[in-house]
């Protein structure tokens, strides 16, 4: 069997842009992934394009091998960024395709299923209102009634700070910010009751100390964990503030952490309890499954970033049914009307958790009328961090 086409879709979010991926072989076999990454997707997008140019002829059963070649051809441009989501979802489309060659679900081929039901936490539930405590206090009701034990949100965003051009304030925080983004994360707190998971993200947007500081004052609340004080940039800045940290505050990074190698400093040191490596960026689900192998070794927990589209979605629900180290996996609340008819059977999402079907591959195929319609924007949205 050899590899014939490759197409790629630029599809619109409720976010950013999809980045969607369709490979075709010469026995009719196909397989579907998803490469999305923001912003900048349309580069993303040629991206895929190329990296897709390079795999015709191949043998799609050979999926470790097209990984290996795909990184060691596009190492030379660098081995993170628009290059590695490219080969992320050129890997999640070849595990679709040997899953419905072989007629088995992926979790089968990620070496079998510890569980099919896959808890959930809700990200983008915060969309309405005027982003004050009250507002997200009553949509934080809202995720806990739909079955959710999980939710997530930045407390320090939608200032005039994260969004405006004046970056003078060296990722600083007034009193009053201060203030506000723990007024806001006690209100969810007291909506949502002590036995609900509740994760505060920081994007990396605060400095050292207005980062120590915040943790420190958040604590009462019993997050769950801390996201991302520092960025993907400097092992030893996480080590500095995981050592001023309040000792029961837990640290989770790995969205912008790219491949094994990526994770190893984060490993090898400890400095984060839970990971969260994001399928269309860290080198799809094979890369993702040896991520979280090399997790379990130092007991750290996995718990996949995705505020991508519905490929995204399956595909990490396949690998952390295949771990034993899984804790829960990232879902968007709100999303696009049409998330559910680009694939050609919905997300099964009971509960607060996706349950996985036992259809070959991903268990979906892409719906490229649906896709066509909803064309990607190819002007970056107004930025909107979750």
């Amino acid at each position: 069997m050899k590899i014939t086409d490759v197409n790629v879709w630029l599809v619109e979010g409720v976010k950013y842009n999809w980045t969607m991926i369709k490979i075709y072989t010469d026995e009719g076999y196909t397989g579907v992934g998803e490469a999305t990454n923001w912003p900048g997707s349309p580069i993303v997008e040629a991206a895929a394009k190329h990296a897709g140019e390079r795999i015709i002829g191949l043998d799609p059963m050979k999926t470790d091998f097209i990984w290996t070649k795909l990184y060691r051809d596009l190492n030379w441009v660098g081995p993170y960024g628009a290059s590695m989501c490219a080969i992320s979802g050129i890997d999640m489309a070849l595990l679709d395709l040997k899953g419905k060659v072989l007629g088995v679900p992926c979790y089968e081929l990620l070496g079998g299923a510890f569980r099919t039901e896959i808890p959930l936490y809700a990200n983008y539930w915060f969309t309405g209102g005027g982003h004050n405590a009250e507002d997200y206090a009553q949509q934080a009701k809202l995720v806990k009634e739909a079955g959710f034990n999980g939710l997530k949100f930045d407390p320090f965003a939608h200032t005039n700070y994260f969004y405006g051009d004046d970056l003078s304030s060296n990722l600083s925080l007034t009193p009053e910010l201060q203030r506000r983004a723990h007024d806001v994360s006690k209100a969810v707190r007291d909506a949502v009751g002590d036995d609900m998971d509740m994760m505060i993200e920081t994007h990396a947007m605060l400095n050292m100390k207005t980062a120590i500081n915040m943790a420190e004052r958040l604590a009462d609340l019993n997050i769950t964990w801390y996201e991302e004080p520092a960025g993907p940039e400097s092992a030893e800045t996480l080590q500095a503030i995981r050592d001023r940290l309040h000792p029961g505050v837990s640290i989770c990074v790995g969205e912008r952490h790219y491949t094994r190698y990526g994770f190893r400093p984060i490993l090898e040191r400890q400095l984060s309890d839970i990971i969260m490596p994001d399928i269309t960026r860290c080198g799809g689900p094979s890369e993702m499954k040896r991520i979280a192998t090399m997790a379990e070794t130092y007991n750290v927990l996995l718990a996949p970033h995705n505020p991508n589209g519905p490929l995204s979605t399956l595909a990490s629900a396949h690998v952390c049914a295949s771990v034993p180290n899984f804790f829960k996996q990232e879902f968007m609340f709100n999303d696009v009307s049409w998330r559910d008819e680009v694939i050609d059977h919905p997300l099964n999402i009971k509960d607060g958790s996706l349950v996985l079907s036992d259809r070959p591959g991903l268990g979906v195929d892409l719906v490229e009328d649906i896709m066509e319609a909803h064309p990607g924007i190819r002007e970056d949205k107004e930025a909107f961090y979750v």
